[in-house]
């Protein structure tokens, strides 16, 4: 076995063990599947010596009625190990469904906790697709890998040791020859897999860059349209396409070989047993019925052994995709409640940032020493130019990154040493761009506070303006929204945002531009909700529109990750040649703003 298949296997079947006996109903149906595999290979087993018994009574007699009441008991006896197998089959299958589903389902559940737990950035590194696959696969894995224990290799290895024991005690030659074959067969097996699987790899590497390269061109047909671009896409596509081909060429050719040497093995050990049986014949130990005892147990074994070389990749796959799983599960949370960690106590609503520093690289600092203090039920907006670090603020406070230095405390609370439940709990925050699932209408809204009544919900929509366009659906409330909300225009997402944050009625309410997604009409509707939900909450605004934040008791202006300036609309109007006056002189509008 490869090394990295090894260690793959090392990570994994500790794993699928574990989740096997995490239960005390797996046990038992663990030993139904014992029993269900061991009676099924005994009748496959016992069956074949009737049918001999059969063709020996009916090839050495004349028809009798002696002859004929022997082959019913015979046939009798045949039918009852025929209920037997049907018998011990269905407990086999429907003790592995139970352990399977179990256990699936447990793998599936630990997962998805283990991953909703990453922080937000360990999200934003990662395609949602490869996560979603990643979970899936962890939990199918454990289907593949139990499904070959249980129907393929004790199956195999029960049927290998009874058959050639059977022939061993016809004759010792017959089933010397036949334990020989089964060793050698199996021995190249897992040779051949193991030379077999690196093109196999390449196959599926090049697969999947020829599947991405598709994808990629398709999202983008817009742009390869507009640049004209459609012959230097087809030569790269056609290059990877080749690519594949020749990867795919190499991977099945080797296969056929592969299935070449299985045949001529099986053929040698179909002639070979049959050459040995006409001698024996000969000499009068064995009779005709031994014949069909050995080509029985000769297709019987070919078949089952044949499948071993198919399981053993199979399992290497069930074995990568479970440990791209736990790869994940394995790498630690960028953001975690510390062992102490205590609800947050709410007092105020106060603030403070406090020698600040942030950075994704030391050499390309986001916020350096910065200081703020925010007053409990104080309503300030951040502005300034993109890349001030104006966002950075604010998913600080929510935490979704950790500082590189200094602290933020809520009512003199380090937010580092309190829950992230109960922070959350404190802080409501409408984004720029909100993204709701793909339920319904008031699954979303209901988001925000999950046990509020129906007519909560339609007050908070009412609040947003969005219980009009919510009204005018065919399914009013249970509308979904499709993924993401595509089905809803950016200003109805960005309503159903504000609904379900009116909804939260959290006492630290943050707005990341919450209605640059508003028509001038839309963003009118919204200005007294959105003033009436201020009210009484400590308030963050960021806004690029600087007449959205006329009326707030403090605007801070930040350049380059530090706070440059700080004041009312009016303080920062009255000084010459500050930023904040070059933005204003340079917008127009009205939003937290009077009717001036």
């Amino acid at each position: 076995m490869p090394f990295e298949e090894k260690r793959k296997q090392t990570r994994v079947m500790p794993v699928l063990r574990a989740y096997t006996a995490a239960s005390l109903c797996y046990p038992r149906a663990l030993a139904l599947v014992i029993i269900g595999v061991i009676g099924t290979q005994f009748v496959s087993i016992t069956i074949p010596l009737y049918l001999k018994q059969l063709i020996d009574v009916l090839s050495k007699s004349t028809p009798s009625d002696h002859v004929v009441q022997v082959s019913l008991v015979i046939l009798a006896t045949y039918a009852g190990l025929a209920i037997f197998n049907w018998i011990a089959r269905r407990i086999l299958l429907v003790s592995v469904n139970h352990i399977e589903v179990h256990a699936m389902a447990d793998l599936a559940n630990n997962a998805f906790s283990n991953l909703i737990g990453h922080s937000h950035d360990f999200f934003l590194s990662n395609f949602a697709g490869t996560l979603t696959r990643r979970v899936t696969r962890y939990s199918r894995s454990y289907e593949q890998v139990f499904d070959s224990v249980a129907f393929n290799f004790l199956p195999t290895l029960l049927f290998s040791i009874g058959s050639i024991t059977v022939l061993y005690s016809r004759s010792h030659w017959l089933g010397l020859a036949l334990l020989v074959w089964v060793v050698v067969f199996i021995a190249l097996q897992i040779v051949m897999t193991n030379w077999h699987h690196p093109l196999r790899v390449a196959r599926v590497a090049q697969d999947s860059k020829m599947t991405g390269a598709l994808s990629d061109v398709i999202g983008n047909h817009s742009a390869v349209s507009l640049f004209a671009a459609a012959s230097y896409e087809k030569k790269t596509f056609a290059e990877i396409v080749d690519m594949w081909r020749l990867a795919t060429a190499r991977a099945w050719s080797a296969n056929n070989m592969i299935q070449a040497i299985q045949q001529g093995l099986g053929i040698i050990i179909e002639v070979g047993l049959l050459g040995i049986g006409i001698m024996l014949w000969r000499q009068g130990v064995v009779t005709v019925g031994d014949f069909v005892l050995i080509q029985i147990y000769i297709i019987g074994l070919v078949d089952q052994v044949w499948n071993i070389g198919n399981t053993i990749r199979r399992l290497y796959d069930s074995f990568a995709d479970a440990s791209e799983m736990i790869d994940i599960m394995e790498l630690p949370y960028g953001i975690k409640d510390s062992l102490a960690a205590r609800p947050l106590v709410y007092k105020e609503g106060a603030i403070r940032f406090d020698d600040v520093a942030f950075y994704f690289s030391e050499d390309r600092p986001i916020l350096r020493q910065f200081n703020l203090d925010i007053s409990g039920g104080e309503k300030i907006a951040f502005v300034g130019p993109s890349g001030a670090g104006k966002s950075t603020v604010t998913k600080l406070l929510l935490r979704l990154y950790d500082t590189c230095g200094g602290s933020v405390m809520i009512d003199g609370q380090d937010i580092r040493e309190v829950s992230q439940k109960s922070l959350h709990e404190t802080i409501a925050f409408v984004p720029q761009e909100p993204i709701l699932f793909h339920r319904t209408l008031r699954d979303n809204i209901l988001y925000g506070r999950r046990d509020a009544s129906e007519e909560e919900i339609v007050e908070a929509a009412r609040r947003a303006h969005c219980h009009e366009f919510i009204s005018a659906l065919q399914d009013g409330y249970n509308t979904y929204v499709g993924e993401r909300g595509v089905k809803l225009s950016g200003g109805e997402r960005q309503r159903i945002a504000i609904a379900r944050a009116i909804l939260k009625n959290a006492p630290i309410l943050v707005l990341d531009e919450a209605t640059s997604s508003l028509d001038s009409e839309s963003e009118a509707l919204i200005q007294d909700a959105l003033a009436k939900l201020m009210e009484g909450k400590t308030v963050i605004v960021i806004a690029h529109r600087l007449s959205t934040i006329m009326k707030m008791d403090r605007i801070v202006v930040m350049e380059n990750g530090n706070a440059i300036l700080s004041g009312t609309h009016a303080e920062l109007i009255a000084q010459e040649g500050n930023l904040y006056k070059k933005l204003w002189e340079i917008q127009a509008g009205g939003f937290i703003a009077s009717n001036s």
